[in-house]
């Protein structure tokens, strides 16, 4: 696939795989002390694609988990998967494992005529702290439905079925659903694939850059109406809580910003988009989930995106004796309004 033409968008070379050269994206501020330092990668992509701000490395190759799956959930529907609006934002969604959310992959499953013995993810207890409580109080076991990527599973089952492709093996990385997958991420990102590996569920993860990451959210949002891109788009955006859960912080990022895409990621990695074009990627280095989302809020305001729509992404407040006393902040090359620390 290496320096192909596919779907009319040429591929360049695969990134590199190397140390990445995270730089400071984050302070972790305690009393006005700078008390540890989140490394990471940042870039901002302009309506025009053109990066307008990076961070650290966004060329090395990396494994965006998560956020790849709206690439992923593409793919299925060039494929000829049928779903939209609840269904399809469950596709690409890191469920939280409430009812809906099981109901939505049972509904899947049932148009695939398959069934949860099918489902080739790991068994796991629901994302949702909430919600695992209750499962664990009932006295319910770990299961492939709970588990957070049971929609893109289920999805993936209902587009072999379509294809008569075997339901059997669809994880393997030669199988012909994984093939087209992969034949998608490449289109999306505009790069070869890296590397190929098994991401936490146990489907294949495909190793881009972050660039390659924001690109392909790029392309997903400004897609023309109709396409599997803007299908995609359409149905996260509008059932924000079925691609992620109630009280999600992604969901509430989507509602707060008119129009727009985002997907996070295990690991640290977050990805957003606008309908213009306008795209972030974030990835901490060490994967730290209390820095992404307002390292995230800092980058999509440094894209244009009203501070005031995002003040409520600002980070949990650090505390002391039960009172705050500083926070995550982002540092100033994201946020020239940061506070100083030293003065």
């Amino acid at each position: 696939m290496n320096d192909a033409v596919l779907y009319g968008s040429p591929v360049a070379e695969a990134p590199v795989i190397r140390e990445p050269l995270h730089a400071p994206v984050a302070h972790v501020v305690r009393g006005g002390v700078i008390e540890g330092i989140h490394y990471g990668s940042v870039v901002v992509l302009g309506a025009d694609g053109t990066p307008e701000l990076q961070l650290g490395d966004i060329e090395a190759a990396f494994y965006p988990r998560s956020a790849l799956k709206p690439v992923q959930a593409v793919a299925m529907v060039r494929a000829g998967l049928p779903l939209d609006g609840e269904l399809l934002s469950l596709t690409a969604a890191s469920h939280s494992g409430e009812q809906r959310h099981l109901a939505g992959a049972r509904r899947i499953l049932e148009l695939a005529g398959a069934s949860e013995d099918d489902l080739g993810n790991v068994p796991d207890l629901p994302y949702d702290a909430v919600v695992r409580d209750v499962w664990v109080r009932e006295g319910r076991l770990p299961s492939r439905l709970a588990q957070n990527c049971s929609g893109k599973h289920a999805a993936m089952l209902y587009t072999c079925k379509l294809n008569g492709w075997p339901l059997d093996g669809y994880l393997d990385p030669g199988h012909p659903l994984q093939q087209a997958i992969a034949e998608i991420v490449e289109d999306l990102t505009g790069q070869a694939i890296a590397r190929v590996t098994v991401d936490g569920c146990g489907a294949p993860l495909f190793s881009v850059s972050l660039h390659g990451l924001a690109r392909a959210a790029a392309r997903i949002t400004t897609a023309p109406a109709g396409t599997p891109e803007a299908r995609v788009a359409d149905a996260m955006r509008e059932h924000a809580e079925m691609a992620s859960g109630s009280g999600r912080d992604v969901a509430a990022l989507m509602r707060a910003v008119p129009g727009l895409l985002a997907k996070d990621g295990f690991e640290g990695v977050q990805v957003a988009a606008l309908p213009d074009g306008r795209a972030v990627a974030v990835k901490i280095a060490d994967g730290a989930n209390r820095a992404r989302i307002p390292v995230a809020a800092a980058a999509l305001a440094r894209a244009g995106v009203d501070p005031a729509a995002l003040a409520e992404f600002a980070g949990e407040p650090l505390l002391g004796g039960g009172r705050p006393v500083g926070g995550v902040r982002p540092v100033r090359a994201l946020d020239p309004l940061a506070p100083d620390v030293h003065a």
